[in-house]
């Protein structure tokens, strides 16, 4: 678990590349970040020469939100930021207060994030099968958000089998064969629960609500017993809540500061207000979902005495009488006998008069 005060739910909120490129916009999301009361701002550092082809087409998504009239790689050449802007913007996060990560999506850009200090690094969901990129994410040192965007369980096992293999060895496999013996071992594999975590998501945006699945983010912990999160591309905020509520300790948010701005991203992201909102909601929930314990809490103390019935006489009694069904009830009165002891009185003497509507107090 990424380290917070309290176990608080750990709050993401994703800027991405909803920057377009301007390093104000950068700093302008940082602020919002930091006004919501996100526990980190995250960005993405990649080398557009790296991470595509000139002539790979977009996304669906990306198509519907961006000049139709360009490719991929010439999008992505639009968003980059280099190396120096993301240390001002993690050297004016850390002045405000709030955490600052990235996700790297090629070897330059990881081996930049890891020399940084971070408190944590993502392995996007796209990444999960490039084990060669996943074996030096594990040399990072940092807690690892590994993103399960369209990916099937052994999918998943087998990212974890490889960063298992990095986590316990100083030279990389021969094969996947060799990966996997590493992961035969319950020794090798305990490593991973001091480094890395897992996040639910559906790599789509915006992530169709029948589509969202959010109990596979619990599948994934009975799998893998790891800490889980959720990275959510759904409208809303009400997704990532209920995620919360399933057991998320780690929520990822994309917010923009303008939802009309053009971008691949824009469109399926929260605005601060909207980002705001949502980390209140997130604090309010995991505030009310307590720590299981079953018992009488302090505000229910003096609602208890008052809210239950005591042991009344039905009927004015004598000194001395036998007490009999017909000579008790029960009523509200504040004072007195709980009906759990009704049956122990039975077949007892009245140790002093009582009048109809009087506590039986012994």
């Amino acid at each position: 678990m990424i380290n917070n005060q309290d176990n608080k739910v750990y709050i993401i909120a994703e800027a991405g590349v909803n920057h377009n490129g301007d390093k104000k916009l950068a700093f302008d999301l940082i602020d919002a970040a930091y006004e919501a009361g996100a526990d980190a701002v995250k960005f993405q550092i990649f080398s557009a020469d790296k991470l595509a082809s000139q002539k790979v087409p977009k996304a669906n998504y990306q198509l519907k939100h961006t000049d139709i009239n360009e490719n991929q790689y010439q999008m992505l050449k639009k968003l980059e930021l280099d190396f120096n802007t993301h240390i001002e913007l993690k050297n004016y996060a850390f002045k405000k207060n709030i955490h600052y990560s990235a996700s790297a999506f090629d070897a330059s850009s990881l081996k930049f994030l890891m020399s940084i200090d971070l408190p944590f690094i993502k392995i996007p969901s796209g990444e999960i099968t490039n084990l060669p990129l996943l074996w030096k994410f594990a040399k990072s040192n940092s807690k690892i958000l590994l993103s399960t965007g369209m990916s099937t369980l052994s999918d998943v096992e087998c990212a974890l089998a490889t960063l298992t293999h990095s986590l316990n060895s100083d030279t990389e496999p021969k094969s996947i064969d060799d990966i996997w013996s590493f992961w035969n071992d319950k020794k090798s594999r305990t490593k991973l629960e001091k480094y890395v975590s897992l996040l639910h998501c559906t790599s789509e945006y915006p992530a169709p609500f029948d589509e969202i699945n959010l109990k596979a983010m619990n599948t994934l912990k009975t799998c893998f017993n790891l800490d889980i999160g959720y990275s959510d591309h759904s409208e809303g905020i009400h997704i990532a809540i209920a995620a919360v509520a399933l057991g998320a300790k780690i929520i990822e948010k994309h917010f923009t500061l303008n939802r009309t701005l053009p971008g691949p991203d824009h469109a399926a992201s929260l605005e601060p207000s909207e980002l705001k909102n949502m980390v209140a909601n997130i604090r309010s929930l995991q505030n009310a979902l307590g720590d299981g314990i079953k018992s009488v809490t302090k505000s229910e103390l003096s609602t208890k005495t008052i809210a239950r019935q005591q042991i009344v006489a039905a009927k004015n009694i004598l000194p001395g009488h036998i007490f009999n069904s017909d000579d008790l009830t029960t009523a509200r009165c504040g004072v007195g006998l709980s009906p759990l002891h009704y049956w122990d009185l039975l077949g007892k003497k009245a140790p002093k008069n009582y009048i109809k509507g009087d506590a039986i107090i012994l």
